[in-house]
């Protein structure tokens, strides 16, 4: 299984993420943070993470990981 995790804390709300990967990602104006579409928070309310599944999920997830200028997005394989 594979994994897509965001710390979000460290998201400044680009939206690139979001541009290329809008399967898995929406943008909270309110926040101004990127949101993983499905993914559950740790309890210290600062990560969530996502199991996918699929070559073309798998694809679409790194490349939002590859573009986010700030790399608090990763896929752990």
């Amino acid at each position: 299984m594979v994994k897509i995790t965001q710390n979000i804390d460290g998201c400044i709300g680009c939206g690139s993420c979001s541009a290329v990967c809008s399967k898995f990602w929406d943008m909270d104006y309110e926040t101004a943070k990127a949101v993983l579409k499905g993914g559950k928070m740790n309890e210290a309310g600062n990560e969530a993470e996502l199991e996918i599944s699929g070559e073309e999920e798998i694809k679409s997830a790194q490349e939002s990981a590859d573009i986010c200028p700030t790399q608090v997005i990763k896929i752990i394989k």
